[in-house]
């Protein structure tokens, strides 16, 4: 593990725009570019195969994470609870005075009075699967702070650049703090590998972390598209979207996430737009393209 960090941490101090171990991968690259060529916004790419092989382009961006970022919540919320000695049935009362009505969050519309009790495995589906914001916030405010979050994944040994600072409370009041929470393409792939490769917090809570990514119900027409009716094929994954700038431009659209093959090859891969131009549905084919040929790039390599 500690060889394929150091190829990666490599690759962004080497390479800047792309590398891949092998002539190959350059003709993945180019065909990255050419979907890429008309997209009206900023896109960067970073896939990582079988743990080594790494691609990456337009990585030297600050690409604004948006919900992403309940990933890294959610690994450092289990590394809070491991340190303590608690377990994911640890349980959270949900008063009114927790649900904020005008924003995006399926447990407020399950529980609208609030008055509830749910225990932290049940928040951690919400957060995963449905992107629900109250719960980020109910977590941030009780098990682990943003500063916290941020701290955690940085002491995991995860490379590349990235930042969190602002909460989902925060962003809904002001838009304009999204751009505060940032990473590059690299840094999204490696913490995804390491969460199906690698021990980032106890077995029991990461497997957890784990089968949530895969029944994640968001963004099923991004990376998800190109992979519908691939026979054996699962897909795991955490999307992060919304909020538009003063220049009319979706400020993310990005899709992150593990694609595990019958053959027993897997890869990272990460999508991450930003300040698009268009319709957020323009960019979810974009995202959905880029899918398709890392696929087909990956699924025709000789093992």
């Amino acid at each position: 593990m500690r060889e394929m960090m150091g190829m990666v941490g490599a690759v962004v101090a080497l390479c800047g725009m792309w590398c891949c171990r092998g002539p190959e991968g350059r003709g993945l690259e180019t065909a990255l570019h050419a979907i890429l060529a008309d997209a009206p916004a900023q896109v960067g790419v970073a896939v990582i195969i079988d743990g080594k092989d790494t691609v990456v382009v337009n990585n030297d961006v600050r690409y604004p994470l948006m919900s992403v970022f309940k990933l890294h919540q959610a690994i450092a919320v289990c590394g809070a609870l491991d340190a303590s000695s608690r377990d994911l049935d640890l349980i959270m009362p949900v008063a009114s005075e927790d649900l904020d009505r005008n924003t995006w969050s399926p447990l407020a519309e399950s529980c609208p009075e609030g008055n509830d009790s749910l225990t932290v495995g049940e928040m951690m589906d919400y957060l995963l699967r449905f992107s629900d914001n109250n719960v980020s916030n109910i977590l941030f405010d009780r098990i682990c702070t943003i500063a916290e979050t941020d701290s955690f994944i940085r002491r995991a040994g995860v490379v590349g650049d990235f930042r969190l600072e602002v909460t989902e409370r925060q962003m809904h009041a002001d838009h304009g703090l999204s751009y505060r929470n940032w990473s590059s393409p690299l840094a999204c792939a490696v913490l995804v590998d390491r969460v199906f490769t690698d021990s980032l917090v106890s077995a029991e809570k990461q497997a957890y972390i784990r089968q949530c990514m895969e029944e994640c119900d968001t963004g099923r027409g991004r990376i998800a598209a190109a992979l519908t009716g691939k026979k054996g094929v699962v897909f795991a994954h955490r999307t992060g979207s919304g909020y538009v700038n003063d220049r009319g431009q979706v400020i993310a659209v990005n899709d992150v996430g593990y694609v595990s093959l019958p053959d027993g090859r897997g890869y990272a891969i990460a999508v991450l737009v930003r300040d698009y131009g268009g319709p957020q549905s323009d960019a979810d084919s974009v995202i959905a393209a880029i899918s398709a040929e890392v696929y087909d790039y990956v699924s025709q390599q000789v093992r």
